[in-house]
């Protein structure tokens, strides 16, 4: 089955990323063994970061506003797809992402949700 794991972020933390510190170095070298890890597995299907809040739209009936949002402080930053036998192993490699160093970042958390494949699927 397919898992989706999402990370999340604040416009603070792109921004503090965005002036290219060494301080990041060690999280993205993480990030970098991580997938490289993952795909050696065969459990990596996709993965993609995300570009800062501020480049959000938020599309709402025929209302279309720009982000970030007064309302949120913390917004999908990243994620991966994977492909393993488990909810429990997908939330096992979610679990790895608490090893990465993140100089500063305010909350870190990562969500897990399977991804269905048709609407019988889904569980009320």
């Amino acid at each position: 089955m397919k898992y989706l794991i999402l990370t999340y972020a604040s416009q603070k933390d792109y921004d503090a990323m965005a002036t290219g510190a060494a301080e990041f170095e060690p999280m993205y070298k993480f990030m970098g063994e991580f997938n490289a890890e993952l795909a050696a597995s065969g459990e990596l299907v996709e993965t993609r970061g995300l570009a800062a809040p501020v480049h959000t739209r938020r599309v709402q009936g025929s209302f279309v506003t720009d982000g970030p949002y007064a309302e949120t402080q913390e917004v999908l930053a990243g994620y991966w797809v994977v492909e393993c036998p488990s909810f429990d192993r997908a939330t096992e490699i979610a679990a790895r992402l608490n090893d990465c160093p993140n100089p500063g970042f305010t909350n870190p958390y990562a969500d897990v949700r399977p991804i269905i494949e048709s609407h019988e699927q889904l569980e009320g």
